[in-house]
This record gives C-alpha cells, structure tokens and sequence, in this order.
C-alpha cells in the first residue's frame, strides 16, 4: 500500500511539475509579447562568414542598389530651383566693384521636398455635333470610369486601396484626410469605392490563385480576421499561398470563415510538389498520398526551443546551435550563387544530411530528461513528430528550410487588424482578400500598386478572357505614354 501511494504522490508530483513549466513559459511569452522584445533572429550568420564573401558579388550588389536608387530618383522627377545672389550683395570688399560674372554653373544642393497631393476637380465636356441633314448627332467619347455614376476616378480609387491594403490606413482615416485636401467624400463612399474595385479585379485574382496552386512549390500559413456579427465580432481567417510564374513571385490570399482543412484543399486541389508548412493539421487534407509531400518548418520547429528557454536553457541553446549549423550551409550556397542547383542539392547531402542526422540523434537522447507536457518536452516531441516533413529540403534544393516568407506577407494583414479592427461581413473579407493578393504581389515584384490598379480597374472591363495573364501584376507592361 505504502509503494502504491508512493507512486502515486511520484506521479501527482510530476505532472504538477510540467504544468508549473508550461504556464512558466506561457507566461514569461506573454510578458515578452506585452512588453519585450519578440525577436527570434538567430546570429547573423553573414557576419560569420563574412571573410568567405565574393568581393566581386558585393560590388555588384551595391551597384544594383545605386542604379535602384537612381530610378527612383527618375520617376520622382526633377524641378530645378534658381537662387540669385541679391544685388545689395554685389559689393566687392576688396576693391568695391559692383560688376560679377557668373562663375560656372553655380553650386548644386539636392533637396527633397514634400509637395502637397493636389486632387482636381475636373469637368469632362463631352463635344456634341450634327450632320447638316439634321439626321445625325455625334457625341465625344465619356472619360474612363470604373463603373456608372461615380464621380471619383480610377487613380483615385486605386490611392484609397494601396492605403488600405499596402499602409493599413482605415477608410475613416483616409476620409478626414481627403476631406483636408478639400474632397467632399465620407467613409461610407470609400467603402464601396474599394468593394467595387474588389469586384471589377476579381477574374486577375482568380487567375492568380491558379497559377500559385500550379506551382511545384507553394508555401502557406493562416491568420485570424475579425468579422463584425451581432452583440461581438466572430472570428475568420486569412490564408496566404505562395508560388512563383516564371521566375517572378506570387502572393494569394484566401479570406475564409473557418480554419477547417477545406480551403487548402480548395485551392490546391488535384495539384502535385511539394507544401511548405507548420505542423497544423489543417494541411493533412493536401498532403495525402496522390497529392503534395509536406515539407517543414525548421524556423517554427525552433521558435518552441525559443520558448522552452526558460525552463531548460542550457538545452535550449544546444538545439538552437544544431539547427543554426544548417543555415550556415545555406549562407554558403548562397555565397556560392548556387541555391535551387544540382550543386546545392549536392551539398545538402554532403553535409546538410550529416547535420540533420546529429540533430535528430540529440533529440532522441534529450528527450528522455525532460517531462513530456514541458516546453522542452514538448518542443521535442514537435520535431520529431514532423521530421520527415523537416527534413524534405535535404532530397529537394528547390525547398527552403523555412516558411518565413509565408509569415512575412501576413504581417500587413495582422497590420491591418490591429488598424481597422473587423471587416463588416464575409464578402467584406473576401474583397480584402482579393486586393491583399494584387497589391502584395505588385510590392514583391517591384511594381508601383497605385499605377498598377488604376490601369487595370479600365483595362480588365474589356480585355478579353484567354489574355487575362497581362494583366497579373507580375507581367503588367504600364501603358505607352
């Protein structure tokens, strides 16, 4: 009896032990999250490897970047301002002579200014004539409009999505603002400025969603969203999917009311390759035999380690420096300009493959000390749970060790939820969704978002259907001047 409650007590005591652990570290996340710092960059592994830098290639780069910046230096446009010496001033001090010549072309001091947004009021006077028989009346053609009875132009439309979607700047807030620039216009008119505009583009989303699902390659990830209901808002959520079309990048969002399995199935449907994910079990409709391998997350498989330092730091560290090891070799194909080649898979498997084996062998030997249901613990179990899904990138060069590209392009829309709180209702949702994927897909491909969407809201009224692909934003030609 006294063995019986022996353990019993034992095992009472454990599993008290690992809930203390788990709401330690719940809570030392929480106060990170209100009031620290919530990085979780690794070293910089380029500084380590600095000294293996091509001279050559970082030349280049700062040569691209300056050509960059002379483009955008173009593109502003160059007004040149003329400073006169005062008359009163022309008073030699050495010999008294009123009379100066100009000296070269004066000294030169580049300045960049703000000048005020200018909105017009434009009155379009359409010509009307009539044939001398009287029969006929000939009527100019009316101005471009977005759609019938608007008083507000495609640019300016397309300025009051690029706010919403690309700076996060509620309706409301564009309002007061317009109304200082002297525009007579309220919320209310923004929001079915931008709901329209969502509509007119969706056949460019739709297209692009199906080239992101066509891609051997698509990573993904999802965040909430919240919808307006009655009494309290409810919660929906946002996914993201992105592929590539020819050697140019694609950013897809999905609004959804649920995060239920069914909407990466929907836009994945019946595609092959490969799906960079995290471990949430929403995928596993998607990556059934017949359809995608699933590949892992190593950045999300050591943000758990991350966590799981207060409670055991010293192995923590240990297995954030396994992992690192493997961005290392990553750095090195990308100094080497190999990354996606024959070579790169190659070195994978001359030392990525080593590198993953010794880490895998540490968490089979660490997992033993650590109590299951602990942040160590469960770390642990998450990356060896997932290791095939980790370790996929080794037989594939195309696949990142990473979704932080997928991570990264929610960040406006965790912007935008923070900034505009809720979007009205469903459709609300799928329009903002629609627009994330233009907007998004225009900033990642160097695209100006405000020149992009006024040609488009025109153009795509009439272009016809099986061209559609001009108008995606990564193909876009900007019209001729």
């Amino acid at each position: 009896m006294g063995g019986e409650h022996h353990c019993e007590w034992r095992d009472r005591a454990e599993k008290l032990e690992a809930e203390v652990a788990s709401l330690r570290a719940s809570l030392e996340t929480l106060q990170r999250h209100v009031f620290g710092k919530r990085s979780e960059k690794m070293p910089r592994v380029a500084e380590e490897l600095r000294d293996e830098v091509d001279p050559e290639a970082a030349r280049k780069a700062a040569q691209e970047r300056r050509e960059e910046n002379a483009a955008l230096r173009r593109q502003l446009g160059t007004r040149r301002v003329e400073h006169r010496v005062p008359e009163a001033r022309k008073v030699c001090p050495k010999c008294g002579g009123r009379e100066f010549t100009p000296l070269g072309e004066g000294k030169l001091t580049e300045l960049y200014e703000l000048v005020a947004a200018r909105v017009e009021r434009q009155l379009h006077v359409q010509e009307k004539c009539r044939c001398r028989c009287g029969e006929t009346i000939l009527t100019a053609d009316p101005p471009d409009k977005v759609f019938d009875k608007t008083r507000f132009g495609p640019t300016f439309m397309a300025q009051v999505v690029v706010a919403k979607c690309a700076d996060s700047i509620p309706l409301y807030r564009q309002a007061k603002s317009w109304q200082r620039a002297g525009v007579p216009v309220n919320d209310s008119t923004l929001g079915e400025l931008f709901h329209r505009s969502a509509e007119v583009v969706t056949p460019i989303y739709r297209r692009l969603v199906e080239l992101v699902a066509k891609d051997p390659l698509v990573l993904a990830d999802e965040t909430t969203m919240r919808v307006q209901a009655k009494k309290r808002t409810r919660i929906a959520w946002i996914w993201d999917f992105l592929g590539r079309d020819a050697d140019k990048e694609l950013i897809a969002y999905v609004y959804s009311a649920s995060r239920s399995g069914e909407t990466p199935a929907r836009v994945l449907e019946g595609t092959t390759g490969a799906l960079l994910v995290d471990g949430y079990q929403g995928y596993n409709a998607v990556t059934l035999p017949g359809g995608r391998e699933r590949a892992g997350c190593l950045a999300h498989a050591r943000r758990k380690f991350f966590d799981a330092q207060s409670t055991a730091p010293a192995a923590a560290e240990e297995a954030m420096q396994l992992i690192l090891e493997l961005y290392r070799i990553e750095r090195l194909a990308t100094e080497a300009g190999i990354v996606g080649t024959a070579e790169h898979l190659k070195l994978r498997q001359e030392r990525s493959g080593p590198a993953t084996a010794a880490l895998q062998a540490w968490l089979v030997a660490e997992q033993p000390k650590h109590l299951p249901n602990g942040p160590m613990g469960k770390a642990i179990g998450y990356a060896l749970n997932q290791w095939e899904a980790l370790t996929l990138f080794t037989t594939n060069a195309a696949i990142p060790l990473d979704n932080n590209p997928s991570e990264r392009a929610l960040r406006v829309c965790a912007l935008g939820r923070k900034n505009f709180l809720f979007v009205g209702n469903d459709v609300a949702g799928e329009n903002l969704a629609t627009l994330y994927s233009l907007i998004s897909t225009c900033e990642v491909n160097g695209v100006n978002p405000v020149r992009y969407l006024a040609d488009v809201l025109i153009r795509v009224q009439n272009h016809p259907d099986s061209r559609i692909d001009e108008l995606l934003p990564n193909r876009w030609k900007p019209p001729a001047a």
